[in-house]
């Protein structure tokens, strides 16, 4: 075994998130770890690679029993760790992000020199080619990811894990990536694939180990699984795999973009001339890569970045072009943002302070001067119930809440308000496969009682599945509008990166006048 873990138990407070973990990961294979938001699974790794100490059990590294009660001694004894947050200076070149905290001489270019032969010699073995003069922020994300894992193999990584390594990936990127893991794993790397994806889990891994409210509850052959199998292990229930949808229905227009463009501090144009319609009764999709223009779009439709060009009308009524969510939800609007953390959340108020965020004005919570406290906690409780929110403690801290819980709380908060128009974006980001059956099911039940849902997601079978149109962005245009049914998955990726992309360029303008 390249690593075995036995009885490890771990307690925050009242929170048992693991317990007593028995796991073993044989040497040189990929081996996938999936759970429920909450499950345990993120709080193990941790302890693996020195984030966290066990309350209890022992870790063992190729047979010998190790103490690991920092990230150095994971280093140490061969652990790396790529997260699902890169861990990159934006503005360092690629060798000195390897070398930040390994620089291996008091002169930086002794230490510069041994790092690009190092380089050299790591992506030649593994196949990560990569320019190490480049500055990391003018790379795209699956190159910043070859970078981290290059970090990893740099400080003597035989163990690699990897948290959510395909969220901000295209299809392509991650096929790539998964050649890489497989070329590792020939090479003789052991690697730890934390993922929620199970088309992921089926695509690579050799084994998969489940996790249920902090307890492992099975290890199984990938290759003598299936992927209901996996999701009933990790739920506790039969999950609806697939969307179940019935044929939509649309009506008249409630949201009404022309010609927006949205322009930077630098003077950038993020979203150039973007003009489509959002039907009542529809889904419409947006498709791209990450940093394509969909989330400066997302913020001006909005109203949280003021346009410099073009118009928003929502419900038949102009947005004013100062930036004002408060004007677009007065308006009918509904905004789950793609950031949280950033935007969705405030990690220091309670559960239920944030279960009413941009609605504490209302009547029903004491309107616009005092707010009735317990009218706010007993509206968090209802959404605690309805959604599943774990801990069920709307006293709690939202920082103390899983990213898939958090990502609840706001989708909680703005569907319960029933808007005309909902703006979603990556609504399942860091949600585990019961959650992402539960969201599915209200963004069509909204579409469904008539509402108009803009989606913007990077998780293509999340676009297939939800959407009754697909928009596919590339460098802040509309390049293409499909049909869900007369197109694939290779098509849409290819738009996205921009191939066939003037051919297309105009079509989303053209259906929606």
């Amino acid at each position: 075994m390249a690593i075995e873990l036995r009885g490890i138990d771990k307690r925050f407070g009242a929170v048992h998130a693991n317990k007593h973990i028995d796991l073993k990961v044989a040497r040189q294979s990929i081996h996938g770890i999936v759970g429920e938001n909450g499950a345990g699974k993120s709080t193990l790794m941790s302890i693996l690679y020195g984030f966290y100490e066990a309350d209890d059990g022992d870790i063992f590294v190729g047979g010998q029993k190790v103490s690991i009660r920092s990230s150095n001694d994971a280093i140490a004894h061969g652990i790396g760790m790529v997260h699902q947050h890169f861990m990159l200076v934006d503005n360092f070149t690629v060798i000195e992000n390897v070398m930040l905290g390994a620089e291996g001489a008091a002169l930086l270019q002794a230490g510069r020199e041994k790092v690009r032969k190092d380089l050299k010699h790591l992506s030649e073995t593994y196949g990560l080619t990569v320019d190490p003069d480049a500055i990391v922020s003018e790379l795209s994300v699956g190159l910043q990811q070859r970078v981290e894992i290059l970090k990893a193999l740099y400080r003597g990584a035989d163990i690699l894990i990897l948290d959510e390594p395909t969220g901000v990936l295209t299809p392509e990127e991650a096929d790539n990536l998964f050649k890489i893991l497989r070329q590792l794993r020939d090479q003789g790397k052991t690697i730890l694939l934390i993922t929620h994806k199970l088309r992921e889990i089926m695509a690579v891994t050799d084994e998969v180990s489940v996790m249920r409210r902090g307890a492992m509850v099975a290890t199984l052959q990938t290759a003598d699984t299936n992927p209901s199998e996996i999701a009933e292990q990790m739920v506790g229930r039969r999950v609806l795999l697939e969307v179940d949808k019935g044929e939509a229905k649309p009506g008249e227009a409630a949201l009404e973009v022309r010609n927006l463009t949205v322009t930077d501090k630098f003077g950038v144009d993020r979203v150039k001339n973007v003009s489509f319609d959002v039907r009542r009764g529809e889904i419409v999709g947006i498709a791209g890569v990450s940093g394509n223009g969909q989330s400066e779009l997302l913020e001006a439709v909005s109203g949280i970045v003021p346009p410099s060009a073009g118009s928003v009308v929502i419900n038949g009524k102009t947005l004013s072009r100062t930036g004002d969510p408060a004007e677009a939800r007065h308006l009918g609007m509904g905004h789950v943002p793609e950031d949280r953390l950033r935007m969705g959340l405030v990690k220091s108020f309670e559960e239920n302070e944030n279960a009413v965020l941009g609605y504490h004005d209302h009547d029903d919570i004491g309107g616009k001067f005092v707010l009735d406290v317990d009218a706010v906690r007993d509206h968090a409780k209802a959404h605690i119930e309805k959604y599943d929110i774990r801990p069920p403690n709307c006293r709690l801290k939202t920082a103390n809440f899983s990213g898939g819980n958090q990502q609840k709380i706001v989708i909680a908060r703005e569907m319960e308000q029933d808007p005309d128009v909902l703006l979603v974006g990556q609504p399942t980001r860091g949600v585990d496969i019961g959650a992402i059956e539960f969201i599915h099911k209200q963004l069509i039940a909204m579409r469904d009682a008539g509402k108009a849902v803009l989606l913007v997601s990077v998780e293509l079978d999340e676009i297939f599945g939800l959407s009754d149109r697909i928009l596919v962005m590339c460098g802040g245009e509309i390049v293409g509008e499909r049909m869900p049914q007369d197109t694939d998955e290779n098509e849409i990726g290819l738009m996205m990166a921009g191939i066939d992309g003037a051919a297309n360029q105009g079509q989303a303008v053209e259906a929606a006048q």
